[in-house]
């Protein structure tokens, strides 16, 4: 062979090898951005509540992991992952970095979120978000709201039911349409049982502070109430501490407490008893993977409003592992299936 010829084809073999390497590169890059299996990535905002609230945070980053796992993903970039909330001014540059880190899908959780992902969503329009409990108009961000009011209509029947002093209580955080809905819900639910039964209501102005919700449930106990419904994410934990430790003082104290968004029978125990009565669940995990699927799909449904109700199991009640009897269940389904039958029309607002 002449040393033209050889030369020739030297450089040939170098090319290909130059280009079977690249694309190798190239490859390893598609398939091992975090070792996940799936170039889709996801992250979210939490409130000021905190990731670990045991209520709404943590519903929608429950939701957030369970994406992740079934689609091979790893917690961090090019997976998915978090950034926590210690005041409203945090809002914007955690989502301003998330967007940085390239997530495909942001989630900013609650309602106090909405002036953030507005201003973020116009200036970083290749970024999909997603707004739960809020609604902005931008066709990158997909709103996502509950209606709450069934729900928690449910919780009031579950409390007129089982109440043996008449006196219901009602906990909520700050006075904002989300936190109204189940307000109006809950009292609807009662009246619908015993219009007169009397419902004391009070607010604390906060979602992160336990012992404002502890001092609000002492003075509803103090007066008869029995059961107390609360809305108030972190704070609402007050709620619970305040019924352990009546009933840690008097193993027949007949005092009980109804969670919110989470399953929160675990933190109702006390020695070998509970005081979780039940828990109206709000699937905001389930919402979450709804939304992240049909991103991942090309569907993500940017400037639109998705609404979970009790139809589609957005919103119901924890199994009350027997504080509740079988009875009074059957009358709690009875009324479930009305609303989403559309005879029950629940109240968002409080006349």
């Amino acid at each position: 062979m002449s040393k033209r010829k050889y030369g020739l084809a030297l450089s040939l073999v170098l090319a290909a090898g130059t280009l079977l390497g690249a694309c190798g590169t190239d490859k390893e890059k598609a398939t091992s951005k975090g070792g996940n299996e799936s170039d889709f990535s996801l992250a979210m905002v939490t409130d000021v509540g905190g990731v670990d609230d045991k209520s709404f945070n943590q519903s929608a980053w429950e939701g957030i992991k369970k994406f992740g796992e079934d689609n091979g993903l790893s917690k961090g970039n090019g997976g998915f992952d978090y950034l926590q909330s210690t005041g409203e001014a945090d809002y914007t540059s955690n989502l301003n970095a998330l967007t940085r880190r390239d997530f495909d899908l942001v989630f900013g959780v609650g309602y106090m979120m909405e002036e953030a992902i507005n201003t973020i969503a116009s200036q970083q329009p290749d970024t999909n978000f997603g707004i739960i409990d809020g609604v902005v108009d931008q066709p990158n961000v997909a709103s996502i709201l509950f209606k709450e009011q069934e729900g928690a209509f449910l919780a009031g029947v579950a409390a007129a039911l089982m109440t043996k002093s008449d006196k219901v209580g009602f906990v909520g955080g700050m006075e904002i349409p989300v936190i109204e809905r189940f307000h109006a819900g809950f009292v609807a639910g009662v009246e619908a049982v015993n219009p007169d039964i009397k419902v004391d209501v009070q607010y604390t102005g906060a979602f992160d502070k336990a012992e404002l919700g502890k001092a609000a449930a002492g003075r509803m106990y103090s007066t008869g109430v029995d059961i107390i419904f609360h809305a108030a994410g972190g704070t609402g934990n007050g709620v619970f501490t305040e019924a352990k430790e009546r009933k840690a003082a008097d193993k027949d104290a007949y005092v009980w407490v109804i969670g919110v968004d989470s399953d929160q029978y675990d933190e109702g125990k006390v020695g070998d008893d509970n005081i979780t009565l039940t828990s109206m669940l709000k699937r905001v995990d389930v919402a979450v993977q709804d939304i992240a699927k049909l991103a991942q799909e090309g569907k993500f449904p940017g400037g639109e409003t998705k609404v979970y109700g009790l139809h589609d199991d957005g919103v119901k009640l924890a199994d009350s592992r027997g504080a509740i009897p079988e009875d009074v269940l059957k009358q709690i389904d009875e009324f479930a299936k009305k609303i989403a039958d559309g005879e029950i029309e629940v109240p968002e607002f409080v006349e």
